[in-house]
């Protein structure tokens, strides 16, 4: 190697201490017990590896390939939640329990990352919770969907909610991915069934209608509530500062509340409003034992709370979201607004 290198470059000390001290070539294959211990002890409640030749992960292979040129292997990875905590109407129990898990899947990635590496590979770990990517907005914003692989590689199936529902630990999780340049000795491998009981909870939460009975999903009026301050609620909220007259009117149009709940996400991280077709979901081996022992009182405990909860929903003008608001929920206000979604 040294006859190969100018002689400037193979005269630097660190050039030097590097030829001295070769360093073994990774293996080509990483064992897949070896790595699944890895992420368990770096905070993962469960894993599992799928190939980016995966046939169900074709529509991620260009955007991997672009984060991480080489990538060969893509790992999944589940952190749980504490269950009632997402289930409780003070949403800032909620919100709390969804940023903390966050940060543990995140510190987790980094940490597994960090042996990849230290083993001789290339890995990266993109964000597990909020997409990042907004030169592309409002295309696609996110590196890898990690739901899309965390079902190829047999960490779920997708419920009648639009959320992963792991067969143990229920809808209760979070998920990421971690992109890697090796191939791994085993794959998970998709579940033969399908964990959500179609019990219909979640299309009975969700206040504004977005999940129907039959299987369809609003996915507008679904971001339009729940994600009202993140992105395109945010450019409502900016685009109203921007279009009033005077103070007065500002105050007339936003609540002092709702200024201030905006604040709250600017400044420490975005609130949820609802996430409610996850609090109420009953499946999963771990969680389906108290809705199976009383399905009545699950009901009660559960569901019927965050029915009753008094919370102004968010919803566009002359949407399908807005009529069944109005009528299947008449105690909860209802405030038209628009943002950072094209007019239908």
């Amino acid at each position: 190697m040294t006859g190969r290198l100018p002689r400037k470059l193979a005269d630097h000390p660190s050039v030097q201490a590097v030829l001295a001290n070769p360093s073994d070539k990774p293996s080509p294959v990483i064992d897949a017990a070896w790595l699944k211990d890895i992420c368990l002890a770096a905070g993962a409640d469960d894993a599992a590896a799928v190939s980016l030749d995966h046939p169900d992960l074709a529509g991620e292979r260009e955007h991997v390939l672009r984060a991480l040129p080489g990538t060969k292997t893509l790992v999944s990875l589940v952190v749980r939640m504490n269950r009632d905590n997402v289930r409780s109407p003070a949403r800032s129990v909620a919100n709390q329990e969804f940023h903390r898990g966050g940060e543990i899947i995140n510190e987790a990635g980094h940490t597994i990352v960090r042996a990849l590496q230290d083993a001789g590979h290339r890995a990266i770990n993109p964000s597990a919770t909020f997409p990042m990517e907004m030169e592309h907005y409002p295309g696609r914003i996110w590196v890898v969907a990690h739901k899309t692989v965390a079902v190829a590689a047999g960490l779920g199936a997708m419920g009648l909610h639009r959320n992963v529902i792991h067969p143990k630990f229920g809808n209760f999780v979070l998920l990421a991915t971690l992109l890697l340049d090796a191939e791994v000795s085993e794959h998970g491998e998709a579940l033969d069934y399908n964990p959500c009981l179609d019990c219909k909870l979640c299309v009975a939460a969700c206040p504004i209608g977005a999940i129907s009975k039959t299987g369809e999903f609003d996915f507008v009026a679904c971001s339009t509530h729940n994600y009202r301050e993140f992105m395109s609620g945010f450019t409502d909220w900016a685009q109203t500062v921007a279009d009033s007259e005077d103070a007065a009117d500002f105050r007339s149009r936003v609540t002092d509340s709702e200024n201030v709940s905006m604040w709250q996400s600017l400044a420490f991280k975005p609130n949820y409003k609802a996430a409610y077709c996850m609090a109420v979901c009953p499946a999963g081996e771990d969680v389906l034992g108290p809705y199976l022992d009383d399905r009545r009182g699950f009901l009660g405990n559960v569901v019927k709370p965050l029915q009753d909860k008094v919370e102004t929903l968010y919803v566009r003008e002359g949407s399908a979201a807005k009529a069944y608001a109005e009528r299947r929920f008449p105690h909860k206000p209802v405030k038209e607004v628009d943002g950072g979604y094209p007019k239908r």
